[in-house]
């Protein structure tokens, strides 16, 4: 498929111009007349490339550029700029825009720029996101996972160390696995630990290996996870739970790129990219001495944070029907789906446990289900935690006015005038809107206020 350029212009026979030139060129074209139409666009769907001009009506195209690099600082961003606005774009280039052409441009420039662009941001012959063999096991809609599987592909292409951080249940290791298969180790070994997972007297044997006779059961040479991961990459999951004497040796072994295996006065070298994880505060963690500031630092050069399952909920339908399509072949059941309300329900609901605990939900309702379509009672039992309330517009309005006058009522001890101030209405209005949420001020005075 064709790569999705965004076109920014307020000048209709520009941006028709600019659409069917890059038409032309096989790109697939959305194009906006502002930089507010722009960013809804973005929310929608997230293109590979942003063509803006800069003199736009409200926001002009260096503040749009200032939000899409707040949004999504691994979009390049092409600025088309008037004689009169050269100083700022260049200094907009300085800050990250990928390039900015003057008008009148050369159409061949311009094309030739935009593969540049895409090259950068995407490397010749990628697919959509949905069709990348590198990231298939991620299921996802969502525009900020689009986002961030673009910074990972990105800084795949590099050896550097990534943090990503995230909570229990997000998919922090397979987000370390699609990284691995988008880099150059990608047919080397991909070796994960759990560090929160292995008692301590264990864990130095498991990362750096043993050598025969080295403590008490020690019946033969074995080789640590480091040499089990080299050429390739190692994954540390929960490295906020390292022990700190360990937390030492590891900063010890990235810093020389090699490992002594306990007992051994030999060191082995190894080339390994550590990639790590954490659900913990690491900044909290070294303010209170239980992590070392200069291993963070080591393994922090590129942070990478996954969103919740409650930040992505788009995408709660998409998996919940992938998981049941799997599930229903282990469990030898033909299961077509969720009813409506299964779904909304769903949607809806709190995830705590994120997509880790959406899995375990489905994998319930596939046990138990009796019919092909999985109904909402099921799901309802499966869950166990309340729903997150969805209202209509017009009662979220309601509902906010109404705590809002009982918020100003306690505020100023039902004294209609001072609340009345408060809120910049006239008297006899303020009285039409407590009287419309059926609201006395004087079970607010001090002598007989309401309960909360």
């Amino acid at each position: 498929m064709s790569a999705h350029v965004l076109v920014v212009d307020d000048d209709r026979d520009m941006l028709r111009l600019l659409s069917m030139r890059l038409g032309a060129a096989g790109y697939r074209v959305t194009a906006v007349e502002s930089a507010e139409a722009a960013l809804t666009q973005l929310a929608v769907e997230r293109p590979q490339l942003v063509v803006s001009d800069v003199q736009l009506p409200g926001k002009d195209g260096l503040a749009l550029y200032d939000e899409i690099r707040a949004r999504h600082p691994a979009l390049p961003v092409i600025l088309l700029t008037a004689h009169g606005t050269i100083p700022d774009a260049v200094e907009a280039t300085s800050r990250g825009v990928f390039t900015y052409l003057t008008k009148p441009f050369d159409g061949k420039e311009l094309l030739e720029k935009i593969a540049q662009a895409l090259a950068l941001a995407a490397p010749e012959g990628e697919a959509v996101p949905a069709q990348e063999s590198w990231r298939e096991a991620i299921v996802s809609r969502s525009t900020r996972m689009a986002e961030l599987l673009a910074e990972a592909k990105l800084v795949a292409a590099s050896d550097a160390s990534i943090l990503i951080r995230g909570e229990s249940g997000t998919g922090k290791e397979l987000l370390a696995q699609a990284i691995h298969k988008a880099s150059v180790r990608a047919t080397r070994p991909f070796v994960a630990v759990n560090c929160g997972a292995i008692p301590e007297a264990l864990l130095e044997s498991e990362l750096f290996g043993h050598v025969k006779g080295a403590f008490t059961g020690a019946v033969a040479n074995h080789r640590g996870l480091f040499q089990a991961a080299d050429d390739g990459t190692l994954f540390l999951d929960e490295i906020g739970d390292m022990p700190l004497p360990l937390q030492v040796k590891l900063l010890r072994v990235l810093q020389e790129r090699s490992v002594r295996p306990v007992g051994s006065a030999q060191a082995v070298p190894v080339d390994v990219r550590i990639i790590s994880a954490t659900h913990r505060d690491l900044d909290e963690a070294m303010a209170a001495g239980q992590f070392r500031e200069d291993l963070y630092y080591r393994l922090n050069v590129v942070t990478l944070t996954l969103p919740t399952l409650a930040e992505r909920r788009e995408d709660i339908p998409l998996l919940a029907n992938h998981f049941l399509a799997r599930l229903s072949v282990k469990y030898g059941k033909r299961l077509n789906g969720f009813a409506p309300e299964a779904l909304k329900a769903l949607a809806t609901a709190s995830w705590p446990g994120n997509v880790r605990q959406l899995y375990n939900v489905v994998e319930q309702v596939c046990a138990l289900a009796t019919t092909p379509l999985v109904p909402l009672a099921l799901v309802q039992r499966a869950l166990r935690v309340p729903s997150v309330e969805v209202m209509s517009y017009a009662e979220a309005r309601h509902r906010f006015e109404r705590d809002y006058l009982v918020g100003l009522l306690k505020l100023t001890d039902g004294n209609v005038a001072d609340a009345a101030r408060l809120a910049e209405r006239n008297r006899t209005e303020f009285y039409r809107l407590l009287q419309k949420h059926g609201l006395t001020p004087g079970l607010f005075r001090n002598d007989g206020h309401v309960a909360d």
